[in-house]
């Protein structure tokens, strides 16, 4: 047992049991008198809490009270997640995160073992994440914001480091990952966003944001200090600006152990999905034309996962490409627009293949004929019936995925798709759907929630001790998705529900894990992959 003891032993989250402690417990941890008389079990507490959150009336309400028992008593919080985690997952996480990030400021009680750095101070960062990880098990995992591209709501500065713990916790819950090897930092590098530089209650750095060169400078230093630091850890990067989320992950995805959830743990939904799609199609996936609405990093990211399982499946790169068509605000990506970021350059047609621009989505689709159409780009609505109908008219089983998050920026809602393409659609969406009835049948709806990819992607990777992360182990992660679904029942979902969240986790972390042993990055030897998974599994118990 622990040398902290009496009110310091309850105000630590990782030791505190709360009502749990037993009489001899309190006797000899200088606790008796500092605690209500009746003695608790676990699944009491859980039950009470739930009970607790029963009484509440919105999703951002009940998140608020679980992450207050977060601060108090760690355990607890994960058991109760842990056994109603389809109805509290998305509020912890996606789509009520989005809430905690805009009140943030304001709603500040306390750090939750987050560590801030502070662009403008270099010299502290060795310091603060010695902080930060005091007390704290071997430090394998960082999930880092900078808050500049939050969801699909922007730039919130410092407060994106809502962002960074939501997402860890995701993490121990699908996967099991020890959340007391775990560190969410935040960036601050300033805002652009004017709403913030004038609220007097924000938290952050209130000037412009910190860019190019000057910024650049402090994430080199960051990633020497926490490497020291840390030698085995995996840099998780989330909620960057698309062009900064794009250079750091080039700049360090071969230096480091590292990955972006945006960028590749997106594209890796979306290849799971194309998994589904192609069974159900029976068509491969090299013979499938891609139109991906929303150019910005998530459709990028998207663009390339699906194009780096076309090559690895035998096709040529550059013919891969061909089947590839993006669209961002100003109509279908062409070579002679300006200011296209490099992501988008890879993707862009040759103007010449048109007679003339095309700019309206329907349009599109006629001139295109794609067999899978990807909304990754907040534009509510984007997606009508008009192009939906067009859709089916050109292919027998149209996908469909309208991706963006929050619910309230989905390009389609999934009823509408279900019924203007008369149920022939294969229907993504970004956030939770509830099954649909069209003409006798329940449709589920698969949702592209990255909860299902990361937390078995990292967990495997932190497994493994890998070097890096390469293309086979995110293939890998995407193909242990899919190996969960039954698709030849009517209406069944193209990607797993979240009440199989565990058990994908863990079929995604072995063959993540296999994959590294494959590519020789592996820095432990590990003969049993699935037994190094179980092995590895944190439990939320006393």
């Amino acid at each position: 047992m622990s040398k902290t003891n009496g009110k310091d032993l309850l105000r630590q989250p990782f030791l505190n049991k709360g009502t749990a402690f037993t009489l001899e417990e309190r006797a000899e941890l200088g606790l008796d008198g500092l605690l209500p008389t009746a003695v608790r079990t676990l699944e009491e507490q859980s039950e009470i809490v739930y009970a607790q959150l029963g009484q509440l009336d919105d999703a951002y309400s009940k998140q608020k009270h679980l992450m207050g028992i977060y601060d108090q008593n760690r355990v607890l919080f994960y058991h109760v997640i842990g056994k109603h985690v389809t109805e509290l997952l998305p509020v912890i996480y996606t789509p009520t995160i989005a809430d905690t990030v805009m009140n943030y400021s304001r709603d500040y009680q306390l750090p939750q073992d987050a560590v801030y750095l502070d662009v403008n101070r270099p010299e502290a960062i060795r310091e603060a994440l010695l902080n930060g990880s005091k007390d704290m098990a071997e430090i394998k995992m960082m999930v880092i914001t900078d808050g500049e591209g939050v969801l699909g709501i922007g730039d919130w500065g410092i407060q994106g480091v809502a962002i960074s713990i939501g997402k860890l916790a995701v993490y121990t819950v699908a996967s099991g990952l020890n959340p007391q090897q775990v560190l969410p930092i935040v960036i601050d590098a300033g805002t652009n966003n004017e709403q913030l530089l004038e609220d007097p209650f924000y938290l952050g750095n209130k000037h412009k944001r910190v860019t190019g060169e000057a910024y650049y400078p402090f994430i080199e230093t960051f990633v020497e200090e926490a490497s020291a630091l840390f030698p085995d850890v995996l840099f998780h990067w989330e909620d960057f600006g698309r062009d900064n989320a794009a250079n750091i992950l080039e700049q360090y995805r071969d230096k480091i152990c590292t990955f972006n959830d945006d960028i590749q743990g997106t594209g890796v939904m979306m290849s799971a999905a194309m998994d589904s799609v192609v069974r159900i199609t029976d068509k491969p996936i090299t013979e499938h034309k891609v139109l991906v609405f929303g150019g910005g990093t998530a459709g990028v990211g998207v663009s390339d996962q699906i194009l780096l399982e076309m090559t690895l499946q035998g096709a040529d790169s550059e013919e891969a490409r061909k089947q590839f068509y993006m669209v961002d605000r100003y109509g279908l990506v062409t070579d002679d627009m300006a200011d296209l970021t490099p992501g988008q350059q890879k993707y862009a047609r040759s103007a010449a293949e048109f007679s003339a621009p095309l700019a309206d989505l329907a349009d599109i689709i006629d001139a295109v004929k794609p067999t899978v159409l990807i909304g990754t780009s907040g534009q509510a609505g984007a997606f009508t019936e008009e192009v939906v109908r067009k859709m089916a008219a050109y292919n027998e089983r149209p996908a469909i995925m309208p991706i963006s998050n929050p619910t309230r920026l989905c390009e389609a809602k999934a009823s509408d798709v279900i019924a203007w393409s008369e149920g022939r659609a294969l229907v993504v969406t970004g956030s939770p759907s509830d099954p649909i009835a069209y003409n006798g049948v329940d449709y589920k709806i698969g949702q592209a929630n990255n909860a299902l990819l990361y937390p078995g992607l990292g967990f495997g990777i932190v497994i493994a001790k890998a070097k890096t992360v390469t293309d086979r182990m995110l293939s890998a992660a995407a193909h242990g998705i899919t190996s969960l679904q039954n698709l030849d029942e009517a209406g069944a979902a193209i990607l797993p529900p979240v009440s199989q969240l565990r058990e994908a986790s863990k079929l995604v972390a072995a063959a993540v894990i296999q994959a590294a042993i494959e590519d020789g990055v592996n820095g432990v030897e590990i003969n049993d992959p699935m037994a190094a998974v179980e092995d590895a599994i944190w439990k939320a118990e006393y």
